[in-house]
């Protein structure tokens, strides 16, 4: 199959980046005094193509899936851990379902590649609340190994791609959050910022899952090899299928279809950060709809950020995945969108402007 990239428009109009930077700059306060949450108030607006923007039915996935690199000793816990984490998503119990429900925000994981039949027993069918398998063929035992050979062939990454379009395709909404789960992918993520940034592998590896500094320097050097391996990987699609995941992919053709539909995408941390890597790639214009939820503790993602010239809203330390930086951000979001909608400005208010600036700044 030949994998068709979504088509973007630019989002950015003159005539309503002036209404919404007019709307924000006569608000009753000095011009600036909100900080960064002005800058993304104008963002969001930009995105929704209005200047009073409403957030409906926030949509966060977790796209799950297994990588063969792990059995090389790049994590500091075993595969199964993934199937056995995507169960507790499932049952409620991660931080990524705590923090969802307390946002109520919509919580859907996707088996992209998971070594593990979350299905198994139940009739022919039948399927699990708030999952969805969305695995290609080949992908049942997660990618191959990148240390001997491409983690997925073009076709499945392509098919990849393809599943998480088709996703957005059908989830309600105007807001998609990122999250990921998946042993290993850490590996995958420092892998891609090395090659499509073209930086040094050192500078892009870090403790994953909490590897000590000789457990990282093992893995560093086990990641050299990789990159060493496919010196031929160089676009961006074959440098998602020699070093990605499963999970990866079908979140990048997730951000694509998002970001086609002019849906705010939240990106959550290094690796969900990974996907929009490859995806602005392939699509420059993704970054316009992308609000990027923090900077992760991961090492690497410091280096993505800056190369992608984005800033994070949050700097919490946090380097769990999963999507819960993205739903702790998501506040911010809907309090830049109320402010843009319900702040009073000076002259509705019946304030002065000049005089308040003036009595402010004194």
């Amino acid at each position: 199959m030949t994998f068709a990239l979504p088509t973007l428009d630019d989002i950015r109009s003159i005539a309503l980046t002036q209404v919404l930077q007019h709307k924000i700059d006569h608000k009753t306060k000095p011009r600036g005094s909100l900080g960064r949450l002005e800058a993304l108030a104008l963002q969001l607006g930009e995105i929704l193509g209005t200047d009073s923007p409403v957030l409906t039915d926030p949509q966060l996935v977790v796209f799950a899936g297994d990588h063969g690199l792990v059995r090389r000793g790049v994590s500091a816990f075993p595969s199964d851990v993934s199937w056995q984490m995507v169960e507790n998503f499932l049952a409620g119990g991660a931080a990524v379902s705590v923090f969802s429900r307390a946002n109520q925000i919509a919580l859907t994981v996707v088996d992209c590649g998971v070594k593990h039949d979350f299905l198994a027993g139940l009739p022919a069918g039948t399927g699990r609340p708030g999952l969805r398998v969305c695995k290609v063929p080949g992908a049942e035992q997660g990618t191959a190994d990148s240390s001997e050979q491409p983690a997925m062939t073009l076709q499945q990454c392509q098919q990849a791609l393809q599943h998480g379009l088709n996703l957005v395709k059908i989830l309600p909404g105007n807001a998609l959050l990122l999250g990921e789960m998946g042993i290993g992918n850490t590996s995958a993520a420092s892998l891609l910022l090395a090659r499509l940034a073209s930086l040094d592998i050192e500078l892009c590896t870090g403790a994953g899952t909490g590897l000590d500094f000789e457990a990282v320097q093992r893995k560093t050097t086990i990641l050299r090899e990789v990159l060493a391996r496919h010196p031929d990987a160089q676009a961006p699609l074959d440098a998602l299928a020699a070093f990605g995941g499963f999970e990866i992919a079908t979140m990048v053709g997730a951000v694509l279809q998002a970001a086609h539909e002019r849906r705010v995408i939240v990106v959550d941390g290094f690796i969900a950060s990974s996907a929009v890597l490859v995806a602005h790639a392939l699509q420059p214009l993704v970054l316009q709809r992308c609000v990027f939820a923090h900077r992760s503790g991961e090492r690497g993602h410091e280096f993505m950020l800056q190369y992608l010239g984005v800033q994070a809203l949050l700097d919490l330390g946090l380097r769990l995945g999963e999507g819960s930086g993205a739903a702790l951000a998501w506040p911010l979001l809907q309090a830049a969108c109320a402010m843009l909608r319900e702040m009073a400005s000076f002259e509705s208010a019946g304030v002065s402007e000049k005089t308040t600036e003036t009595a402010l700044a004194g």
